[in-house]
C-alpha cells in the first residue's frame, strides 16, 4: 500500500479533487485548494481566472476553447502567470466521464482518473497563449460589426420593449421612488456586497437576485424581495424564501424552469422577451420607477459585452436606463454612511457634564451657579411676557 501511494506521488503532472460544472459561476462558490475544476466556458474572462486563482485551484480543464479569437479575453494568461495548468477543447463528453470529487491527474493535456484517460485536450501554454491573443485582436474588427448588427436586430425586435415598456410585468415589490439593488452571480460578487452593506443596511433598497445571484444573496445574509430568473438556476430554499419570482420567457410563451416552480408549490409571473435576465430586470426596475439601480455582479466593459452571445441587447438597456444606472464599485467609492444623531450628541454631553464637573469642584462654582439662576428667571419672564 505505501508502495503504490509513492508510485502515485511520484507520476509526473498535477493531481487534485474534480469541481465540475458546466456553468463557471455556480462552480466558483465551492473551489478550494488544490482542486481541479472541469467547466465549459468559451474565452475565460479576467474576472473567472481571477476567482480560480485566488481559490487556489491547480488545473483548468475546459470543454471549450479558452481563447476562441473573438475578442483578446485575459483569462487565460491569467491562469497560467499564476501556475494553473489549462487544458483546453476536451470536449462536452467530459461531464459524462468525471465526476465530482474523483481523484484527478493532469499531464500534459491528458486527464487520469486512476489509471484510466478521461480527457484529451491542448495543453496551453504561455506561448501558445500569446499567438492566440494575436489573432483574437485581428478578428476584434469583425466582431464590432457583429455586436452592432445585433444591436440593431434587437431594437427591431423589441422596440416597444425598450420605448414604451409593451409587455413588462406588474409586480407586488414596490419600487416607486426607492433604490433597488440587483445581484448577479460571478467572481466579484461576494467582495461588491461586503462593499455595500452600509448601504444596504441604511438605505434598505429592493433586492433583487438574477438566476443564481438571488442564492449570493441568501449566502450574504440577505433575503432578496425579487428574483428573475431560470429556476433550474436557483436553490430551492432560496425559490421558497417568500420573494416574488419573475420567470423569463421565450416570446412562444415557453417559460424554461416553469415546471421546477410548479413542483416546488411557488408562483410566478412570466416576461416574454428575447433579451437576457439581466435585460429583462433592468427594464422591469425602470419600469417601476426605482429611484436608483445599483448593480452588483454584473460588468459591462466592451469586452465583457462582447464576451456575452447577448452583450448587444444589455448595451441598448443600459443605455435605456443609464440616467439611474451605477455599479457597485462606484457606489462603495462615493458612498458615506450617514451620522447618527446620537454619534454627534454624546460627546456634546461628555463635554456639558464636564463642564459642570469642573464648576462644582471649583473655587467660583457660586458665582457661575448665580448666573444661571438669574439668566433663566430672566427666561421665564420673557416668556410670560409673550403670553400676557
Amino acid at each position: 500500500m505505501k508502495l503504490l501511494s509513492r508510485q502515485s506521488r511520484a507520476l509526473p503532472g498535477v493531481t487534485g479533487v474534480a469541481r465540475v460544472s458546466r456553468r463557471t459561476p455556480t462552480l466558483l462558490g465551492r473551489v478550494g485548494p488544490r482542486d481541479i475544476v472541469v467547466i465549459d466556458h468559451q474565452d475565460i474572462d479576467r474576472p473567472t481566472a481571477e476567482a480560480l486563482v485566488r481559490a487556489g485551484v491547480v488545473a483548468v480543464v475546459n470543454a471549450a476553447p479558452s481563447i476562441s479569437g473573438r475578442y483578446p479575453n485575459a483569462g487565460p494568461e491569467i491562469l497560467l502567470a499564476a501556475g494553473v495548468l489549462l487544458v483546453d477543447e476536451v470536449g462536452g463528453g467530459v461531464f459524462g466521464r468525471i465526476k465530482e470529487g474523483a481523484r484527478l491527474r493532469v499531464h500534459e493535456g491528458t486527464v487520469y482518473s486512476g489509471e484510466d484517460v478521461v480527457a484529451e485536450g491542448i495543453a496551453q501554454t504561455p506561448e501558445s497563449v500569446a499567438d492566440l491573443m494575436i489573432e483574437a485582436r485581428t478578428g476584434m474588427g469583425a466582431q464590432l460589426e457583429a455586436f452592432a448588427a445585433n444591436a440593431i436586430e434587437f431594437m427591431k425586435r423589441e422596440r416597444g420593449l425598450l420605448l414604451d415598456g409593451i409587455g413588462i410585468p406588474a409586480v407586488g415589490v414596490r419600487m416607486r421612488g426607492r433604490p433597488v439593488v440587483v445581484v448577479a452571480a460571478s467572481a466579484d460578487t461576494r467582495a461588491q456586497l461586503k462593499s455595500l452593506k452600509k448601504y444596504i443596511a441604511e438605505d434598505k433598497p429592493v433586492l433583487v437576485g438574477l438566476d443564481a445571484g438571488a442564492d449570493a444573496l441568501r449566502t450574504a445574509g440577505y433575503t432578496p424581495d425579487l428574483i428573475i430568473g431560470n429556476p433550474e438556476h436557483i436553490d430551492a430554499d432560496t425559490l421558497r424564501c417568500g420573494a416574488e419570482v419573475v420567470l423569463p420567457a421565450h416570446i412562444d410563451g415557453h417559460a424554461p424552469g416553469l415546471e421546477r416552480l410548479q413542483d416546488l408549490g411557488v408562483g410566478a409571473v412570466t416576461f416574454p422577451a428575447s433579451g437576457t435576465a439581466e435585460d429583462l430586470a433592468l427594464l422591469l426596475v425602470d419600469a417601476h420607477e426605482a429611484a436608483l439601480i445599483v448593480t452588483v455582479g454584473l460588468r459591462a466593459t466592451l469586452t465583457d459585452l462582447l464576451d456575452r452571445g447577448r452583450g448587444a441587447s444589455n448595451f441598448l438597456v443600459r443605455m435605456r436606463v443609464a440616467n439611474k444606472l451605477v455599479d457597485a464599485p462606484a457606489l462603495a467609492t462615493v458612498y458615506r454612511p450617514r451620522i447618527s444623531w446620537w454619534v454627534v450628541l454624546l460627546p456634546v454631553l461628555a463635554a456639558a457634564a464636564a463642564i459642570v464637573v469642573a464648576l462644582l469642584v471649583s473655587d467660583v462654582s457660586g458665582a457661575y451657579w448665580g448666573l444661571i439662576v438669574q439668566w433663566w428667571n430672566d427666561l421665564v419672564d420673557w416668556v410670560r411676557g409673550l403670553f400676557s
